[in-house]
């Protein structure tokens, strides 16, 4: 089984265009991205995957590898599965390998978190697989913007939300930390070959439409997401102001 990493990175963002080139401490945010993944030792390949030629460019002058992808694509996976083609246009991989989503807004990933989900693929079962981590604070409990997540006792995603999921009911919103295990969804994916060929063929769902997720239509049309417990948190540049963040964790002793 091969793994092969591939990063989403899109120009256009109505949150933060051209985001994958704002440069941090130095270094562009895919840069920073992309050497991040690089370290990770499970990866047989790594690309980028892009509707920009200004971001492919940069990435091949910085010494990465990227491949030119649709301006149409709603979604990562949906490029992920264009970019896999490309790769594969020669039949280097099977069915059977595995295609790691990159979140190109991450630049401070963790590589045990690329490690950790590839390690869900000794299981031959598992087609999809993600990460998850458990939740410490309230007000990402409640925001809408940090997905949660509820599993199974085989560690397989019942349903992911914007709401904080499950509703302790008779209890105060600010002890369900502390009577229930949270967990929070970490933006990031694997799918063997076979099934990303498949979930890309999938329409919108409606669940999909409701939450603005797209792992609801795959769980919508009974599609197994096996989720893995990472310890490491996700720190996701989604509007210029996170990037103070960023900066701040880059300078701390310890990166």
């Amino acid at each position: 089984m091969k793994f092969i990493g591939i990063i989403p990175a899109r120009y256009a963002s109505s949150r933060f265009s051209g985001k994958a080139l704002f440069v941090i401490e130095g270094k562009t945010m895919i840069q920073r991205v992309y050497e991040q993944a690089n370290k990770a030792g499970i990866l047989d390949d790594l690309f980028v995957a892009t509707d920009d030629v200004s971001i492919l460019n940069h990435v091949n002058k910085f010494g990465g590898k990227a491949i030119m992808t649709s301006p149409d694509h709603q979604c990562g996976t949906d490029r992920c599965q264009e970019a896999f083609q490309i790769i594969n246009k020669e039949g280097k991989y099977n069915t059977d390998d595995v295609i790691i989503n990159i979140q190109g807004d991450e630049p401070l990933i963790n590589p045990e978190q690329i490690e950790s989900v590839a390690s869900c693929f000794k299981n031959n079962n598992v087609g999809i697989a993600t990460l998850v981590r458990k939740m410490d604070n309230t007000d990402d409990l409640i925001s809408p913007t940090v997905m949660k997540v509820v599993c199974d006792k085989n560690k397989r995603a019942m349903y992911f939300s914007r709401s904080p999921i499950p509703y302790f009911r008779g209890l105060d919103q600010a002890q369900w930390l502390k009577k229930h295990t949270y967990y929070q969804h970490i933006g990031i994916y694997a799918y063997k070959a076979s099934v990303l060929n498949e979930i890309h063929l999938l329409p919108p769902s409606s669940l999909e439409k409701v939450e603005s997720l797209e792992q609801l239509r795959w769980l919508e049309n009974g599609y197994s997401i096996h989720v893995e417990i990472t310890e490491h948190a996700s720190h996701s540049v989604d509007v210029p102001g996170d990037v103070t963040k960023i900066i701040q964790l880059l300078n701390q002793p310890n990166k």
